[in-house]
């Protein structure tokens, strides 16, 4: 209380005493006067007096200036590690006999000062195994293996890691670690966990990103903004996340779900891009690192505008479909022409006397009106719909003064035939609350008919009426086609006042059976003919037309932003403007910048080559997919909560590394892949394990168990049935059986259309595959930057008895067989070569052999794939 800075940083809650506008609204204020005890400052003893409390007022509107500026410049940035400026740390000396490789260098100096040493280069099977599992996730095929290992060159083993990096399976491979990251998955989640069929062009853009060693600002800046830089799949990571089509009635829930959807967005983009949890300060100024609560509403801003949803892959067509297009233009519209002359000539035959219908009905608004009737009640009587149980969003009755009379507020009561059972969003009373939409609407439990009936407080002269499917245009199914309206007379008798027997059916733009009734029956066979070519070639038309969508998100203008108190979306606070957080040279647009200009500018901010975060999170990635962790344990949370980096001047010197080879990630892998830190020998020693257990400090390759794709796509390689066709969409080992909450069920038996790889798997959040699913595979529910490594029996079971490994162990034996017949020891040296690339000592040939004798080559196959060393 003692400066402004410390009323703008208020106390435990994170909201700030005072804050610019209304000086009655400020926090300071609220809790001054407050009428509940237990909030009222200060407790348990009398507060200000009035007069008191207008200095205090006066005082706020006084310092507006002084208390914009403070909010601008409250939180200092301590000095933390990860937001110091990146720089290039010379390498540390060289030992006599000691690599020369930076990374070495880096990682031996650490080594000798804790009194240990490195271990042993591993042998150039073992490399081979290695290099091909971490760069490719299957194993080396077995000539590239067999060229490596007769290749003298000093140089053979660099070869080698280009060409795996050169791989397209390579780019598979590196996705899959990004895909985890984004929380990518092919279905919404929650109850209704809807597929997402066309999710897929997000997933192979990163495919192709990866093997195109796409520079990795740009890489970013794509998924950020990618329908501004021409790279519209990109855009898929702003939206992979959970999404709830389900909304409540209830305003408070609808408005949180919409807080909780910008909450991804931000709490993706901030830890996968920059190793930040910003989502802790939604609701608080962050508790552990400099981020205030204005900062993350501000971050809010930059993605107010994103909308979950399809969006065309492209905004022209081909030249091919454009000039077909244009040649189907050409023969609708001579089409039309023509019939438009029979229209002319059949109304010209027309009898005056003859009533033309009236147009037919809509989905967004109907209305009849008749003579002013006095009423007690009003039905409206459903005789069919255009599908399904009818649907209304709002069903209005009007009085001579143009008052609507059905709202509740009136005191008019509603009763229904009866109403679809199961949904929220459709009840009765819905239809005269005085919302328009699909989310508050009524639904019949009756298929194409139902009554609706309005009770009126007292007797009113009704001459209108009006209603719909839904105004906001979104839905178009359910519509009333026919229909009457009765009222109740105060008499107690029913009296028909509007009905749709002179309406054009539904749909039908123009009345085509009073057009052609005046028509010869030649004339009326001729029309006929050319209506039907005009609307087979409108169809063609529209397919021609059509661009291609996928689940990329949509964009429009948002709103102004408003921090929350306490997260609160009822509890509205100062209006934020777009801007960064102020760890790095922050920026701040206007309120009304427009919407792709805030993820712009994001962009820009997070790529800026002197961003302290970047280039340090993403290296720190890739170290981790290559060693197995992080040079900071904890990916994703590079705050104050988060571990500290073990090597902090190998981590920069790799992070000024990357940002030198223009953030090539293939450049930095090949650095990583070419070390000797990475060919050591990961047998274990004594002193290494009692001063060093988990292998922080480096002085063996950490050992670790496959994912579990490297685990299926590995087994489906050996067995020769892996196919290598590369995008487009996905294939289901699960079978869906679609409701209004859709039910998965594990295939009984996948077909070959499922031996793909395993990153073109549909993943559905809330599922797992019957088998690889136990091997802890993320189903996209949230960000996924280190797969935790479990040890259960149904892991070992899997892959011993179930029916995948029984028909891939049985494939691998016709394979062997096929390559080796009838020489069962040639058929065994294959097999640990191909699944193991090695070949068998002498005690591993001669237990094979038995067991091969014992129990056939499949039973020999399923033991390869249970090996450890698989």
């Amino acid at each position: 209380m003692d400066s402004v800075q410390g009323l703008i940083q208020g106390g435990n809650s994170g909201e700030p005493l005072i804050s610019p506008g209304e000086a009655s609204q400020t926090y300071l204020m609220q809790r001054l006067t407050t009428l509940h005890e237990e909030d009222r400052m200060p407790p348990d003893q009398p507060g200000p007096d009035q007069g008191e409390l207008n200095l205090l007022l006066d005082w706020i509107d006084e310092h507006q200036s002084q208390i914009q500026q403070a909010m601008e410049t409250s939180i200092p940035i301590f000095d933390h590690w990860s937001f110091q400026p990146l720089s290039r740390p010379p390498l540390p000396d060289l030992q006599d006999g000691q690599s020369a490789h930076p990374v070495d260098r880096f990682i031996l100096e650490r080594l000798r000062g804790e009194g240990l040493e490195a271990s042993p280069r591993a042998d150039k099977e073992t490399l081979a195994r290695r290099l091909s599992l971490i760069t490719l996730g299957i194993p080396a095929p077995l000539d590239w293996l067999d060229l490596f290992l007769a290749d003298p060159r000093a140089d053979a083993y660099e070869r080698l890691v280009d060409r795996f990096l050169a791989s397209p399976q390579f780019g598979e491979t590196w996705a899959r670690h990004w895909l985890d990251v984004a929380r990518y998955a092919d279905s919404n989640g929650f109850e209704t966990n809807r597929e997402r069929k066309n999710a897929w062009p997000y997933r192979d853009y990163v495919i192709d990103a990866f093997n195109q060693d796409k520079p990795y600002a740009q890489f970013v800046s794509e998924q950020l903004a990618g329908d501004v830089l021409g790279a519209n799949p990109a855009t898929g990571f702003l939206v992979a996340g959970p999404f709830d089509i389900v909304k409540s009635p209830d305003i408070t829930l609808t408005l949180t779900q919409r807080q909780n959807e910008l909450d991804d967005m931000i709490h993706t983009t901030s830890s996968a891009f920059l190793g930040l949890t910003m989502g802790c300060a939604r609701c608080h100024n962050h508790k552990f690192d400099p981020i205030q609560q204005r900062e993350y509403y501000a971050m809010q801003a930059i993605f107010a505008g994103v909308q979950h949803g399809d969006r065309p892959l492209r905004t022209t067509l081909p030249p091919e479909r454009k000039k077909a297009l244009e040649n189907l233009e050409v023969r609708y519209s001579r089409i039309e022409a023509e019939i438009e002359h029979w229209r002319e000539l059949a109304e010209q035959r027309q009898q005056v006397s003859q009533k033309p219908l009236r147009k037919p009905v809509t989905s967004t608004y109907n209305e009849e009106e008749w003579p002013p009737t006095q009423a007690t009640a009003l039905r409206f009587t459903i005789l069919s719909s255009s599908s399904a149980e009818p649907c209304i969003d709002e069903w209005e009755v009007f009085n001579v003064e143009g008052t609507n009379v059905a709202l509740k507020e009136h005191g008019t009561t509603v009763e229904a035939s009866g109403t679809l059972k199961g949904y929220a969003i459709h009840q009765l009373d819905h239809i005269h609350d005085g919302h328009y939409g699909n989310q508050r609407s009524w639904i019949s439990s009756t298929a194409g008919s139902g009554w609706i009936l309005y009770r009126f407080q007292e007797p009113v002269i009704l001459e209108k009426t009006a209603w719909s499917r839904d105004r906001e245009n979104l839905f178009r199914d359910r519509v009333v086609t026919e229909y009457l309206f009765e009222i109740r007379q105060a008499d107690g008798t029913w009296k028909t006042v509007a009905d749709s027997t002179d309406r054009a059916p539904f749909a039908t733009q123009e009345d085509t059976k009073a057009f052609l009734a005046h028509l010869n029956p030649e004339e009326r066979s001729k029309v006929t003919s050319l209506i039907r070519q005009r609307d087979s070639l409108a169809s063609d038309k529209e397919q021609l037309s059509a661009l291609p969508t996928a689940w990329l998100g949509t964009f429009t203008q948002p709103k102004p932003t408003h921090r929350l108190y306490r997260g609160d979306p009822l509890e509205e606070r100062e209006a934020i403007r777009p801007a960064s957080p102020r760890i790095f040279n922050p920026f701040t647009l206007e309120e009304n910048a427009l919407e792709k200009d805030r993820r712009l500018q994001l962009a820009r901010w997070i790529t800026d080559p002197k961003h302290p975060l970047t280039a340090r999170v993403m290296v720190n990635r890739l170290w981790h997919y290559v060693f197995g962790r992080g040079l900071v344990g904890t990916p994703s949370d590079f705050g104050k909560n988060g571990l500290r980096p073990s090597h902090p001047d190998l981590l920069d010197w790799l992070a000024d590394e990357f940002l030198q080879s223009n953030g090539s990630i293939k450049s930095l892998l090949r650095i990583l892949l070419t070390s000797e830190t990475f060919k050591q020998q990961s047998q274990p020693r004594e002193s290494g394990l009692r001063m060093d257990a988990t292998g922080e400090l480096l002085w063996r390759f950490r050992p670790r168990r496959l994912s579990a794709e490297a685990i299926r796509d590995s087994i489906l390689h050996c067995s020769g049935n892996l196919k290598n066709a590369m995008g487009g969409p996905g294939f289901y080992l699960l079978d869906v059986q679609a409701e209004n909450v859709m039910h998965y069920f594990p295939k009984a038996n996948p077909g070959k259309d499922t031996f793909r790889r395993m990153v073109y798997m549909n993943r559905i959040r809330q599922e797992q595959d019957a088998i690889f699913g136990a091997f802890d595979c993320p189903d996209g529910n949230q960000v996924m930057p280190d797969r935790p490594e479990s040890t259960t029996p149904i892991q070992a079971l899997n892959l011993f008895n179930s029916p995948f490994i029984m028909g891939q162990a049985r494939a691998l034996a016709e394979r062997l067989k096929d390559a080796s017949q009838p020489n069962s020891r040639h058929a065994i040296e294959l097999g640990f070569r191909w699944t193991q690339g090695r070949a068998p000592d002498a005690e591993e040939m001669a237990l094979s052999l038995e067991l091969v004798e014992a129990q056939g080559l499949e039973a020999f196959c399923r033991a390869l794939f249970n090996a450890n060393r698989f």
